[in-house]
């Protein structure tokens, strides 16, 4: 079952059992996929739907972190919530040592010598590990690898 089924499907199921924050989300979800369609004139593959579904889940990070700050607990609460959602339509995460690993081997793979090849390295990996890794935290631990 493709991703954009199984969101259309768990659509229909929060409907049916009146889950209003959780079908509220799905939709936010539907909304984003449909106007990326629309615009690109294209039908997306799952990597795609994931692309978007991760934009959606850095937005709810930032978005708890700026409430926090302002001290809003309430919508705090609403945007975990969604966050939540929005998780269950990613690829398993890796560990961060299947990260560390992974970007040792990219490092190895492309000759990365100094902090100049990161694009390199990044290139590399971030076919093989979007959706499944934070690439923030990986950029991170590729600096880390070249400085030292």
């Amino acid at each position: 079952m493709s991703l954009k089924a199984r969101v259309t499907d768990d659509m229909k199921d929060a409907m049916r059992a009146k889950d209003s924050a959780r079908l509220g989300t799905i939709r936010l979800l539907l909304a984003a996929i449909k106007q990326k369609e629309v615009d690109e004139r294209i039908e997306l593959d799952d990597a795609m739907i994931s692309s978007i579904v991760e934009k959606l889940i850095k937005q709810r990070k930032d978005s708890i972190s700026q409430f926090q700050t302002a001290g809003r607990d309430d919508l705090v609460a609403v945007e975990q919530a969604e966050l939540v959602v929005l998780q269950a339509y990613l690829p398993e995460q890796l560990s961060s040592a299947e990260v560390e690993a992974a970007v040792i081997a990219a490092i190895a793979e492309s000759g990365a010598a100094s902090a100049k090849d990161m694009g390199k390295v990044m290139g590399l990996l971030k076919p093989r590990l979007a959706g499944r890794a934070d690439m923030g935290q990986v950029s991170t631990l590729i600096k880390a690898q070249l400085a030292g």
